[in-house]
C-alpha cells in the first residue's frame, strides 16, 4: 500500500540510521563505534538500529571479519543452507576461510572412506563432515568444498590458510560425525517446511513507504491523503511511528474539517508482524470484517500494511498441507487413500501404525482428530472450498482404536452456505464397527 512519506525532519534517529545502513553499498563493513561517531548519535543507538537491521537481514556479523551490510536474503532455494548456517545448526566455531561462510552449500559428504574414494564423491558446493584426517580436509579443499570437523578436534596453520586462500570454510564441532549429518538434515528439513509456508513478510518490503496518519492529522487532512493515495483507510501512528490506531471513510463522513482523526480512531487495531502466516492473517480479517491490517514491528512501530484482497490473493499460490512433506500431519495422513463408493462418497482408509499411538498404546486422541480434520479438508477441496479454517470441533462419540487396526475415516456433509461448511465425520474399522464421531464446523474463505 503506498501513501504520503514521512518527512526525513520527522523520523527519529533511530529510524535514520536504519536508512543509513539500508544505503550502504553491499559488503561495507560497519562499525558501532564508528557509525557513532559519523552520525553523531550514542554508541547505543548505534547498536540498537545494527541490532535491528541484523534482524531484518540487512547487515551480517561474520567472525574474524566483523559487522558487514549484505542484501537482504529473500525466502527462495529455501532448501539450501549457508556455512554459516551450519556453524549455528551445529553450534560449532570457524577454523579457517570466514570470507566464504555466506555460501550455499547443496550436499553432505560423509569421510568414512578412503582417500582415493572420498575424491569421486566431493565437488564444488558440498561439506566433507570428517574427524581429524587433515589429508581429507585439504582434498575437500582443493576440490571447492567446505569442511566440518567432527568430535572437537581441529586442524593445522596450513590448512586453514588453505582455506582462507580459498574462501572456503573449515568449522569444527564436539559432536559426532553421526550426530552431525542428523542435526543438519532435520534442520534442513524444518527450514523447508518454514519456507514454504507464505508469510506476511513475503508481501511486504520492510523498507515501502507506508500510506498513514498522525494522531494530530483532521479529517481535512484524511481527505486530501484519500484523493492522493485513492485508498479509504490508513493506519494512525504515534510521534514515534507506532499503531495507536485505524481510521476509514466511515469514521471522518460528515465530521468538520478541523476534526482531529484521534477522536475518531478506532485504538488498539489488530495488527500482524513479518512473522505472521498469510493464512491466519486472512482468517482474523475475514472473521473480524478487516479490510487493512498494519504490519509492525517489535516496537509496534509500522511497518507495511496489506490489505484483505492481497492476502486472499496470495492463498492462492500458498502451498497446500500436502506439499510441505515433512509436517507430522503430512506423514501421517500420508498413509490413508482415498476410496469413493458407487455413489461417489469419499473415505479415507489407513492402517494406525506405532507411531501414531498414545500413552495408552491405543491410536491418540491427538492424532485422530488430525485426521479427521485431513478428511474435512478433502471433503472441503472437492467442494471447491480450498481455504477455509476449523472453527469449531466437537467429538461426541470415542472408544479406543488399538494399533494395527485398519481404520476408514468418512465425512457427511450436512450443511454449505457460502462461507461455512458443517460436516459428521466418522471412524470406523474395517468390520464397520463405529470408534469416533465428531461434529466439525469450518469457515470457508475466498477472495470475493
Amino acid at each position: 500500500m503506498a501513501g504520503n512519506d514521512h518527512a526525513g525532519e520527522e523520523l527519529t534517529k533511530h529510524e535514520q540510521l536504519l536508512e543509513y545502513i539500508r544505503d550502504l553499498p553491499i559488503g561495507t563493513r560497519i562499525s558501532v563505534r564508528q557509525m557513532a561517531k559519523d552520525r553523531d548519535v550514542s554508541e547505543g543507538t548505534a547498536y540498537r538500529a545494527l541490532k535491528e537491521a541484523g534482524l531484518a537481514g540487512y547487515v551480517s556479523t561474520k567472525e574474524r571479519i566483523g559487522t558487514v551490510r549484505v542484501g537482504r536474503k529473500r525466502r527462495s532455494h529455501p532448501e539450501q543452507l549457508t556455512f554459516a548456517e551450519v556453524l549455528e545448526i551445529v553450534q560449532g566455531s570457524l577454523l579457517g576461510g570466514g570470507e566464504g561462510l555466506d555460501k550455499t552449500l547443496h550436499k553432505l559428504v560423509i569421510g568414512a572412506m578412503e582417500l582415493d574414494e572420498m575424491t569421486g564423491y566431493i565437488d564444488a558446493g558440498s561439506l566433507l563432515i570428517v574427524g581429524n584426517r587433515e589429508g581429507a580436509h585439504r582434498i575437500a579443499l582443493a576440490h571447492g568444498a567446505g569442511v566440518l570437523v567432527t568430535g572437537g578436534f581441529g586442524t593445522s596453520e596450513d590448512v586453514k590458510e588453505l582455506a582462507d586462500d580459498r574462501q572456503l570454510p573449515i568449522l569444527t564441532c564436539k559432536h559426532d560425525t553421526f550426530t552431525v549429518a542428523s542435526m543438519i538434515n532435520r534442520a534442513m528439513y524444518d527450514r523447508l517446511i518454514k519456507r514454504k509456508i507464505m508469510m506476511i513478510a513475503d508481501l511486504v518490503e520492510p523498507t515501502a513507504k507506508v500510506g498513514s496518519l498522525k494522531q494530530s492529522a483532521t479529517v481535512a487532512d484524511f481527505l486530501k491523503t484519500s484523493a492522493e493515495t485513492g485508498y479509504s483507510r490508513f493506519p494512525v501512528v504515534d510521534e514515534w511511528n507506532r499503531v495507536v490506531g485505524m481510521v476509514t471513510s466511515k469514521d471522518v463522513v460528515g465530521r468538520p474539517p478541523d476534526q482531529s482523526v484521534d477522536k475518531l480512531m478506532t485504538r488498539r487495531p489488530m495488527t500482524v508482524t513479518m512473522n505472521t502466516p498469510i493464512a491466519s492473517a486472512a482468517h482474523r480479517m475475514v472473521t473480524e470484517g478487516i479490510e487493512l491490517l498494519p504490519v509492525v514491528d517489535r516496537q509496534r512501530k509500522l511497518a507495511g500494511a496489506v490489505s484483505r484482497a492481497e492476502l486472499l490473493r496470495a492463498m492462492q499460490f500458498a502451498n497446500r498441507p500436502e506439499q510441505l512433506g515433512e509436517t507430522f500431519d503430512a506423514l501421517v495422513w500420508a498413509g490413508f487413500s482415498e476410496e469413493r463408493d458407487a455413489e461417489g462418497r469419499q473415505s479415507f482408509t489407513g492402517l494406525v501404525t506405532p507411531q501414531m499411538s498414545g500413552a495408552l498404546g491405543t491410536l491418540s486422541e491427538g492424532v485422530l482428530t488430525m485426521l479427521m480434520q485431513q478428511a474435512v479438508a478433502r471433503m472441503a477441496a472437492d467442494l471447491g472450498r480450498h481455504e477455509h479454517i476449523v472453527e469449531n470441533m466437537t467429538v461426541y462419540y470415542l472408544r479406543t482404536i488399538p494399533i494395527d487396526a485398519q481404520l476408514a475415516i468418512r465425512p457427511h456433509l450436512i450443511e454449505a452456505s457460502r462461507r461455512h461448511l458443517k460436516l459428521e465425520v466418522t471412524a470406523a474399522l474395517a468390520d464397520g464397527e463405529v470408534m469416533a464421531k465428531a461434529m466439525i464446523t469450518a469457515q470457508t474463505i475466498d477472495a470475493s
